[in-house]
């Protein structure tokens, strides 16, 4: 962390968009170092005890550094930001593939350019991610990653690239002996599905997607583009894409709206400089593109295979949680977390003539177009353990709450 961003320097980064725990922003600048990079600033909750949690300087609990005692440059980080680092360093990446994770660096920055950013970056936040949180002050650190919306070497500039980021979601149907009868439900439907209708019950969508996610796993090309077209129909926060770093479908800092007429025309027009096709298919060439880059790179097998390494489903988790904090089992009295990881892939047309590039390329056959592409996975975050318990409620309100609408579709118990 030699170099240390001050409050001159915040007006060089704008806002690419956020998730629940952190800012990303873009650079603009000229300074080598950071051109094709993006930055993921921690937020920290407005209120109560959670802040302070976020806040704390400290790395992982006595708990986590026993579940990770083998990981050394993890259990030894001195802070919560060089923790993250390794453990997508010394975690993911080996699990998922080094091609296709960066890990980063860490930048040390000044609690005024925190300031700054803060103050630059507020009104272009949707108000309900500035009502829950905001830059966490505390830091002295960020991290730094090549942008992976965009082709940051070859002919820079030369082509436009065009990137979508998809989260996938889980994509098989959990076998633990743990589940119970009464959650059985979750062995023939997956929980993006029912997790859908709690969404639409609390009001955070308004339709129901169509989206399977075992179709985008099934290894199947029809299956596979199937999945990606429901995501373009119904991208919430689950689909987004960008032309040259910048977004045009989907939503910069939470979900977006179902793909109307208007968003699909919009959306056709932008294509023009990237998809070389009759107006009303650029759309479907694209989806296209992406279902042949997916298959091609191997990225969502790797992903499952890194997925069914939960063999014991949250409800087998939660157990293990109380034997390691020595806790009395709520849940035994009564009687996997959810993974987050996105993936983007980048695509570049490449000029006739052009034969020196080292990208993985995918032929468009309805186009007759080559486009070279990369694939990397992002938000690999780490997953406290402090958060076991409230995975576990929310599966429990998850599965009650697809039962109840299912009895009232079918007038039968499930």
């Amino acid at each position: 962390m030699e170099v240390i961003l001050q409050e001159k320097d915040a007006g060089e980064w704008v806002y690419r968009g956020e998730g629940a725990a952190n800012l990303v922003l873009a650079y603009t600048g000229s300074f080598s170092t950071f051109i094709g990079k993006v930055m993921r600033i921690r937020k920290a909750p407005r209120s109560g005890a959670e802040a302070m949690t976020m806040r704390s300087p400290s790395a992982l609990t006595a708990q986590e550094r026993l579940l990770w005692k083998d990981v050394h440059e993890l259990i030894s980080s001195p802070d919560n930001d060089i923790a993250s680092q390794q453990f997508v360093h010394h975690v993911m990446k080996p699990l998922l593939g080094s091609k296709f994770v960066d890990a980063g660096m860490l930048v040390g920055v000044t609690r005024e350019f925190l300031e700054s950013i803060e103050k630059n970056v507020i009104y272009q936040r949707p108000a309900w991610r500035v009502d829950n949180a905001l830059v966490d002050m505390h830091r002295d650190s960020v991290l730094l990653m090549s942008d992976h919306s965009l082709f940051t070497h070859g002919n820079l500039g030369s082509s436009p690239s065009i990137s979508v980021e998809i989260k996938p979601k889980w994509g098989f149907l959990p076998l633990s002996r743990y589940i119970s009868e009464e959650t059985a439900v979750k062995r023939t439907i997956t929980r993006f599905q029912m997790h859908q209708v709690l969404k639409l019950q609390q009001g955070e969508i308004s339709l129901l997607s169509e989206y399977n996610p075992l179709d985008l796993f099934s290894g199947s090309k029809e299956r596979t583009f199937k999945a990606i077209n429901d995501l373009f129909t119904s991208p919430q926060n689950n689909f987004r894409v960008f032309m040259n770093g910048s977004l045009i479908f989907g939503g910069l800092g939470g979900g977006a709206e179902n793909t109307n007429i208007c968003i699909a025309k919009a959306f056709e027009d932008a294509l023009k400089s990237v998809i070389r096709s009759d107006e009303g298919l650029r759309t479907e060439n694209l989806l296209t593109l992406v279902t042949e880059a997916v298959q091609k790179s191997g990225v969502i097998d790797r992903l499952l295979e890194v997925q069914k390494l939960d063999s014991v489903d949250i409800e087998g988790a939660i157990h293990a949680y109380y034997d390691v904090t020595h806790q009395q089992c709520m849940v035994c009295r009564q009687l996997s977390a959810e993974q987050r990881k996105s993936f983007m892939i980048c695509f570049r047309p490449r000029k006739e003539g052009d034969s020196g590039s080292v990208c993985n390329t995918v032929y468009l056959q309805s186009t007759k177009q080559t486009f070279d592409f990369k694939v990397y996975f992002i938000d690999l975050d780490l997953k406290r353990m402090s958060k076991m318990e409230e995975y576990y409620e929310l599966d429990k309100k998850i599965v009650s709450c697809y039962k109840e609408m299912a009895k009232m579709d079918h007038g039968s118990d499930l």
